[in-house]
């Protein structure tokens, strides 16, 4: 694909104006008789030039979940011209963002169950109605598909508005940054390096998972990594349910599915017999009278029919013993890894690898010129809906620190 060139003329001056400032600084010189400066207007000249290129590019945006298409979104329509790097195909990483993996979204404001798949297939391109999932089986009413927004539907949706208003999507992955200058370089994994004014990293996070080739084979089957965002689905309604893992986050996915209405018995997988959460997460999971801890325990292996979980087979850690475990679902609250090895440090980041946010209620980084938005920069609350609000920041940053230098 090749990519557009962009004029940077809304940052540089004309030449003749240049050069007239250059012709008024050298009336102005005084030279004394123990320096003698060599200045000459085009000396000036070529200074004051040096940023002028028509390949740079006012944003660039890394990234295509939520955070990376409401960030196109708003700044298509701003006149930024933007550029979005969708990525490809691998583990870290993939076009359309994590969401893509999952099922039913049915906490995304603006999207009750309803006859979707008629809007989607009306509102996206036809040439990408391919990458679209099937209807969910059995959700129909009077004759009619009814459910709520996929995963997949969600982020094609998303990905033709920011489309509308004019963005250019380059299906390749940013390996390297260099952000030591006042213009930000990036180096694409195919073709020459690109340049932007602003560049805003919204490459997300992606979750931990045991490992398991079964586990593997029942993802979004009843297997998941955010009991928020799935735990109310009705493939996990009422029916006994596995959390996995020992730490704060463990303990909050075991606790939400612990206090949905009818919610069977909760169990926590913990390798340990002690519980890495604090002491007052801790108190709150082995109060809970729907929350059973297994301690001294991992997953050996994800059992199913071939279509959905409906057990598992425990392992201890302290001897060779083995149990099954009737459950409809299981979640795995092990951590996630922030998609941030490509930026090389350049921008400051916390001891988990998140990249750091620089001001309160902003979206900047360490470096100016340059936002995060989405997962990559927050660990805490990890929604489809707050990453699509941060991206709109970044681009309403983005938008203004451009402005300010006109």
């Amino acid at each position: 694909m090749l990519r557009k060139s962009h004029q940077a003329g809304d940052f540089v001056k004309s030449p003749a104006v240049v050069k007239a400032s250059a012709n008024l600084i050298l009336t102005r010189l005084q030279v004394t008789d123990e320096i003698d400066l060599q200045i000459d207007s085009q000396t000036i000249l070529a200074r004051s030039t040096a940023k002028v290129s028509d390949s740079i590019a006012k944003t660039i945006i890394i990234g295509s979940g939520p955070a990376g298409w409401s960030a196109a979104i708003y700044a298509a329509r701003a006149n930024l011209q933007p550029i979005l790097y969708e990525g490809t195909y691998k583990p870290e990483m993939i076009p359309l963002g994590q969401l893509a993996f999952t099922t039913e979204v049915e906490n995304f404001a603006g999207f009750p169950a309803g006859n979707i798949r008629a809007f989607v297939e009306s509102a996206v391109a036809k040439d990408r109605h391919y990458n679209l999932p099937p209807a969910p089986a059995g959700h129909e009413k009077d004759g009619q598909p009814h459910y709520a927004v996929q995963g997949t539907e969600l982020m094609e949706l998303m990905k033709q508005q920011a489309l509308n208003f004019g963005t250019e999507v380059i299906s390749d992955d940013i390996e390297s940054v260099d952000f030591s200058g006042d213009v930000h370089t990036l180096k694409p994994a195919s073709g020459e390096a690109v340049q932007a004014h602003t560049v805003i990293i919204a490459t997300g996070a992606r979750a931990n998972y045991l490992g398991l080739p079964s586990e593997e084979e029942y993802k979004n089957k009843g297997v998941s990594a955010c009991a928020v965002c799935d735990g109310a689905l009705p493939i996990y309604r009422s029916k006994p349910l596995a959390v996995v893992g020992g730490g704060d986050s463990a303990v909050e996915e075991a606790t939400y599915l612990a206090n949905l209405a009818n919610a069977d018995t909760i169990y926590m997988v913990v390798r340990r017999d002690q519980m890495r959460a604090s002491k007052v997460m801790q108190e709150r999971a082995l109060s809970h009278p729907n929350i059973s801890v297994l301690w001294n325990s991992t997953v050996g292996e994800v059992r199913g029919d071939g279509k959905l979980v409906n057990g598992l087979r425990i392992d201890s850690t302290v001897d060779d013993s083995s149990r099954d475990l009737e459950v409809g679902g299981m979640f795995v609250a092990i951590g996630h890894t922030p998609n941030t090895s490509f930026l090389n440090n350049a921008v400051e980041m916390n001891e988990k690898g998140y990249i750091q946010w620089a001001k309160p209620f902003r979206t900047n980084t360490s470096v100016e010129g340059v936002y995060a938005a989405g997962d990559v920069a927050d660990d805490y609350y990890r929604q489809a809906i707050t990453s699509a609000g941060t991206g709109c920041m970044a681009a309403l940053d983005a938008e203004r620190y451009l402005a300010e230098r006109e």
